[in-house]
Order: structure tokens, then sequence, then C-alpha cells
């Protein structure tokens, strides 16, 4: 058997009897500001490997052929209405949807951005009605013209008043004009008071000092007048009824001068076909339910007839967009304009004024995502919605035909873990603005693009092992040069002993 003592002799910690150590006091002070320190190292190890790091780097987009990316917009429009709001998506590979309407909603908003009713439901689709023939032969013109002056008197005087809001250029116009005239004609015959100028004629007073001279005709019950109203010359009165697009057939009831909460007359839109038979069979259906007592209000259209034909009309002038597009991950552009395949538009009234409440690109990441990765706080969620909040209204010191467009630069950016999990999928960018003079009608243009590159966070994780050889090392360093300080101290102390004891002698 080998030895007790061979065994000791291979021993690295031998020990000094402890009836020869002495313990001092500044050997006691050194030990304790080791021992602190040994826990404030080990604190800050431990500190660091619970931390996770991260590293940077720029690579080649992974995105494979054929994916799509998420478009989350809410977009204001103050001066477009939704009657006419068309949004429309295209891109390099020649994708084009136009008047996209699956996705998104529109809502009528006041000056103030402020919704003015529920979710905006437009007519049937416009580029399907049904114009009549045209003739070219001149037509009587049997509608009633009105203007800034007489229209509120016609409103409170008729039960029914289906006005046509056209402009004398207007191709669309010229091609309704016969049909409107004669539906004037053959509505007039059955329905309005005759106006005349013979001696049994009334003389009526309305206010704003307008008089008509009349002579109630008993087979005729004046329930409705068809009238119409020249917008280039009525511009203020065609403004206050949001007229945008020539054009436009609105129908209003007696007893609308009772308003609403928002101070705008309640009437409708027709977006049925514009031919003479069917315009008198909207007329009709809209008379007849009307009892022939002379203060019968007509505020409800009781005929399932025009249900698809009528809309409640804009009580303002402005819009809000609001929805979510799904695009190829090449060039492409998202585009807002006036549209209609039966309207005209005056392009120098035209203003595409907007404010971006919401533009952002991929999946929305929560606010609690965000806060549940502060550690990545300064690589992400600065710009993923650039665009939020900022307005870009012309306020016309630009002229007419205005054009607004923002130019995107799209950046992919990835969090992953070490191990390849994607933690955070993110689609920053970057926004330019300017506006542009167009002959054509003018847009609010939207053009994105999205970079080749990605950027890819990638977590980086410390093993245990790498820890417990910290903290071994962090022990054994300070115990060592505490060690080391010891030794210095003591002796410095002996020798400045040794010194004094001389002195002495």
């Amino acid at each position: 058997m080998v030895s007790t003592s061979k065994i000791k002799s291979v021993d690295f910690y031998r020990k000094i009897p402890r009836d020869l150590t002495e313990a001092t006091l500044s050997g006691a002070g050194l030990s304790i500001i080791a021992a602190l320190s040994m826990l404030f190292l080990f604190g800050m190890e431990l500190n660091n490997y619970l931390a996770v790091s991260t590293s940077t780097s720029v690579i080649v987009d992974r995105s494979s052929d054929g994916d799509f990316l998420r478009l989350d917009f809410n977009i204001s429009f103050p001066s477009l209405s939704c009657e006419f709001a068309s949004l429309d998506v295209s891109d390099v590979l020649g994708t084009n949807r136009l008047n996209v309407t699956k996705t998104i909603r529109k809502f009528s908003i006041d000056s103030n951005m402020r919704p003015t009713g529920a979710e905006f439901h437009a007519g049937e689709v416009l580029s399907l009605i049904n114009h009549g023939d045209e003739t070219g032969e001149e037509v009587a013109e049997d509608s009633v013209s009105l203007t800034g002056r007489n229209f509120e008197t016609f409103t409170h005087q008729f039960p029914i008043l289906v006005v046509n809001f056209y402009a004398p250029w207007c191709y669309w116009c010229n091609l309704l004009k016969p049909s409107w005239e004669k539906a004037a004609k053959q509505i007039k015959e059955r329905y309005t008071i005759i106006l005349s100028f013979y001696k049994e004629s009334i003389i009526v007073f309305f206010p704003c000092n307008f008089l008509v001279f009349g002579r109630y005709d008993p087979e005729m019950d004046g329930r409705v007048i068809v009238a119409k109203v020249d917008c280039t010359q009525e511009g203020d009165l065609c403004r206050r009824n949001h007229i945008q697009g020539y054009p436009s057939i609105r129908i209003f009831r007696k007893g609308s001068d009772l308003k609403d909460d928002n101070a705008h007359h309640e009437h409708e839109s027709y977006y049925g076909d514009r031919d003479t038979e069917s315009l008198v069979k909207m007329v009709v259906s809209l008379v007849e339910p009307i009892h022939l007592e002379p203060h019968n209000l007509a505020l409800e259209d009781k005929s399932g007839n025009s249900s698809k034909t009528l809309k409640k009309a804009p009580s303002t002038g402005g819009c809000r967009i609001e929805g979510y597009m799904r695009v190829k991950k090449v060039p492409g552009n998202l585009m807002v304009s006036a549209r209609s395949g039966s309207h005209s538009f005056d392009s120098s009234q035209m203003n595409m004024s907007h404010v971006v409440n919401h533009l952002s690109f991929g999946r929305r990441i929560l606010p609690q995502k965000f806060s549940e990765l502060k550690r990545l706080s300064p690589y992400l969620g600065r710009n993923h919605d650039r665009l939020d909040g900022r307005p870009f209204i012309n306020q016309r010191d630009l002229g007419p035909n205005v054009t607004i467009e923002h130019y995107l630069q799209i950046v992919k950016t990835e969090v992953v873990k070490s191990n390849g999990q994607v933690l955070i999928e993110e689609y920053e960018y970057t926004a330019h603005s300017s506006v542009a003079q167009s002959y054509y009608l003018p847009v609010a243009k939207f053009h994105f693009e999205l970079s080749p590159m990605q950027v890819l966070i990638t977590e980086n994780s410390k093993s245990f092992s790498h820890f417990i050889t910290n903290v071994c090392a962090i022990i054994g360093g300070v115990f060592t040069v505490a060690g080391i300080l010891d030794s210095i101290l003591h002796h410095t102390m002996t020798l400045m002993k040794k010194i004094e004891l001389g002195k002495n002698f």
C-alpha cells in the first residue's frame, strides 16, 4: 500500500498550522473588500449571462418568389367625396386592380376629419348604366332651372325635388340631357303645377323675395318637380351639396329642412339607368306612396323599386378610406383618385389633400410585443409607421391640378434566435413626398419599392460553461490579487516597524 505521507506530498494546498498564523486588522479589512468585490463582479457576470446580445448584418432578402406583402392604411381626404373615391393598386409585373372594394371601408368625414355616419356604400356599378339612345334632334327643355336664390324655395314647396347637377362641357351630361328633358316632360304632364301668366293665376310669395305666378291644375297634384342646376354658373350651390362629379342626380324630399346632427340636409343620390323610361319609373316610385294632402312630408321611401338605385347622398365632401391590401414584393403604386364610368370631373376643382392616419407594411406588431422586447428598441419600431399623422394639405396656393406623390423605400428587418427561430419580422420604410402639376385629373399616389437587401438581427446567448469559467476566474483572481496586496501591506508595515526600532537604538 502507498503510504499516507506519499499521498500528502501531492497536495497543492498545503496548510500552515493555525498556531503559526496571525490575524491582522489590515488583513480583515482587505478580506472584506475582496469579498464585496467578488459579490459585485459575480452579480455583473450573472447579469451579463442572463442578457442576450445581438449582432446585426445585412444580407440579401430571403423572401421566396411569389411572396405577398400586407399593406395597411387609413387615409383621410377632406375634399374627396366617398361617392367617387377609388383606390387602385398596380405593380411593375403588370398587376392592375382598379377600384378595390373588398378589403377597404369608406366613411364620410367633415372638415375636422370626424366621421359623420355609418360606413358609406356606393350604388350600382356605374359603368353598366344604360344611357338610352342618342338623338341628334333638338330637345325642348322641360326641366326647371334652379339657382342659389330659388333652390331652397323649391325644396320646401315640393314634396319631391329631383335635381340634375350638370356642367355644359360634360360628355355624360350631354348624353343624359335628351333622356332627362323627356322624363321631365312626362313627369310634368302627370304631377307638376303648371306655371303660367294667365289671368286666373295666383301670386305666391316665398322667402328670399322670390315669387311664382302659378295656376293650379286640378288634374295635376304638384307632388314632384324635375329640375337642373348648371354647376358652372352656380358653383356655391353645387359645393354646398358636395357635387364633385357631373352629372349627379339628387333627390330632395320635403321635410329635409329638419336637419340632422351635422346640420346638413338629408337627401339621396340616384345611381340607376339614365334612359327616359328608367328615370320616369324612378320618379313615379318616389311619388306614388305620397298622399295628396298638401302638408304631408316625404321623408321615407316606401317603395321597394328604387332601393337598389337610391342611396343616401354624402352629407359632407370628405372621405376616410381604411383597410388593407396584399401586394407583391415588387415596385408598385397605391393610388387614390376620383373615378366613375358615368361622370365627368373638373380637374381644376379637384383637391387631393389628405392626412395619413396610418400606413404600414407587413404584419402589424402590437405595442405589447415591443414592450416585451425592450432590448430591441434601438433597432425596431422607429420607422414602420413613418407617415402616421402627417398632413399633406393643398391650400390652393399651389394652384389647381396638383398631384401629391409619396416615394417609399421599404427595408425588411428580421430578428432571429441563435437556433434560427424567427421572433419578429418587420418592414420599415423611408418616405419622401412631393407635389406636381398634372394636366390630367390629380391623384394621391404612393410609390413603394422593396429593397433587395434585408437587416438580420441575431440574438446570441452565452453558454453556462462560459459563465462558470468566468465566475471561477473572478473568485480566483480577486483572491489572488487580495493575497498579493495583503503580502505587500504586511511586509511594508513590518519594514516600517524595523526602521522605527532601528531609530530607537
